[in-house]
């Protein structure tokens, strides 16, 4: 599974294991409470949920956004 996390900062994405959306709301949130920088974001959840960072391209298929800036989580072709 592929996530890309957007924020103010950037986009970064991440590998890991495949998960519902109502899972992804809830590291969402664990990662969530446990950062005081936002820009730390995606390293615990990395740390948190085993995920792993990726470079990013054009051909990838990503299964979840999660706005760091608006907390939405949401399917890119929704």
């Amino acid at each position: 599974m592929i996530i890309e996390i957007d924020g103010y900062w950037g986009s970064v994405y991440l590998s890991g294991k495949k998960c519902s959306k109502q899972r992804m709301r809830e590291m969402y949130r664990q990662t969530k409470d446990g950062v005081t920088d936002i820009q730390d974001f995606p390293d615990m959840f990395c740390r948190l949920h085993r995920f792993d960072r990726i470079p990013g391209s054009d051909e990838m298929s990503i299964d979840f956004v999660l706005d760091t800036d608006t907390d939405r989580i949401y399917t890119p072709f929704e």
